[in-house]
Formats: C-alpha cells, structure tokens, sequence
C-alpha cells in the first residue's frame, strides 16, 4: 500500500487515485489496522479515494506506542490529516473508529473550519450514552482473550498464537482504554449528514443505541441495520458498500 499526497504513516491509500473528487477515511475498530480496508477501493465509486488512518502501534505505526487516551488520539490525528482535505471527504468509523470520528469530526470543524460532507458511523453507540458494561482494559489476559472470542471478531488462529496474542494483546488493551476512559461533553450538533450501521444479533450495540446517534447531528440522518452480529463489517461487505456508494454519491449532489 501506499500514501498520497506525500509519504505518511498515519494515513494508507491502498490504491491511490489522484483524478478522484472525493476522499473517504476509513478508522478501524478496537485492535484493527488500515489492512481492513485494503480491498475497499474495489468496491466504491471510481471517483472516491480510500484512504485508512492506522492507529499506533500497528502496521506502518509498529514502532510507535498505542495511545490510550481518546483525546490524544484525535489531537494526533487532526494535523496528519490536512494535507488530504483539499478535496471533499467523509469519514466512515468502525466501532471504536466510530467515536474516534466524531470526536475527530468535532475537533476538525471547532480548530480548522472544516468538517466532512458525511459521517459513516457502524457499530457503536451513540457518545452521550453512558458505559453500562465492566472495563476490560483492566482484565488479565486470559479473561480479555475469552472476551475476544465472545465477540467473535478475532481470528482462532490468533487467539491460539501465543506470540501473536503477545503482540496484539496490549494494543487491544490500550484501544479499549481509549473507549473506556472516554468522557463525553455536550457538544453543538453536527451539521454533516450522519448514516449509521449495526448488526441485528450485536450484543454490544442495540437498535436504541444506534438510534441516538440522531442526537449528534442537524443534517439528514438514516440508520441500517444487518442481519449480524458485531463484526458484519466482515459478513455482509457487499450490501454495505451498495449503501456507502449510494449515501456518497447523494451527499456530493447536494
């Protein structure tokens, strides 16, 4: 994978397209990187360019300390984003992604004047509601494992890959730090249109509280919601596309 505009860590462009008029970054959940969304360009529009934020300690971040902090993470990000915004853009977070987005999507409007022409939110509740479920950024790593295979967006073979684990393990653990110690602050609403996607069979997220999302913005918002679990992210790509692709071509036009 590569980078555009100028060689950059932090943001991976797995096929750059400079003749495209739109820009969708794509953020990961809790212990994912920018590979997830290698494939994406193939799926979307020839006119929008993919590009993924990697978080620390991943990837092209390797080297780097994961950072446990949600405020951190978004003041990191901001700046290495700029170069990129000369072209309309939308954000789409997964999860984890989700929340850093709109913090991210606050920030870029409150310090830069700039905000994207849509939010793609999957997978998260709303901000304003509150933590209801034990820390497991604080569980041993037998107890965060069996929570991993309960979610059941964690390969096997990397839950039984002791090394693997080894390395993975405090980068989850640090992500879901920066969920867990997330305090939320009454903001204006967004003006950008707002789509947001859950699974039906997600334990983690219900119908309400993907609903409340409608909360955050002032612009059109749509919900949809698939016949999966957590991570339908990866069991139902096709009809997710479909609906981005529609949401991006839309929000352009108006």
């Amino acid at each position: 994978m590569t980078t555009t505009p100028s060689s950059n860590s932090w943001i991976i462009c797995p096929q750059p397209n400079p003749q495209a008029n739109l820009r969708l970054f794509c953020l990961p959940y809790a212990g994912g990187s920018a590979a997830i969304f290698r494939t994406w360009p193939n799926n979307l529009p020839s006119n929008v360019e993919v590009c993924a934020v990697e978080y620390p300690g991943r990837g092209r971040q390797m080297k780097l300390a994961p950072l446990t902090r949600l405020e951190s993470l978004v003041e990191a990000i901001a700046p290495v984003l700029m170069p990129y915004l000369d072209k309309p853009f939308a954000f789409f977070g997964y999860s984890m992604g989700g929340l850093v987005s709109f913090e991210l999507t606050h920030l870029l409007s409150s310090k830069y004047s700039i905000s994207p022409f849509h939010l793609f939110i999957s997978a998260r509740r709303a901000p304003q509601l509150p933590l209801i479920k034990p820390f497991l950024h604080t569980l041993s790593d037998s107890d965060l494992q069996d929570e991993l295979r309960s979610l059941n967006g964690t390969p096997k073979a990397v839950l039984e890959n002791p090394e693997l684990m080894q390395m993975f393990l405090p980068v989850l653990r640090a992500d879901f730090a920066v969920l867990e110690t997330y305090i939320y602050t009454q903001k204006q609403p967004l003006d950008c249109p707002m789509t947001v996607f859950g699974g039906l069979q997600d334990q983690e997220v219900s119908h309400e509280a993907l609903q409340a999302w409608r909360e955050q913005t002032m612009g059109a918002f749509s919900l949809h919601e698939f016949n999966g679990d957590h991570f339908f992210i990866h069991s139902h790509q096709e009809l997710l596309f479909k609906l981005i692709s529609q949401e991006l071509q839309m929000s352009k036009r108006s």
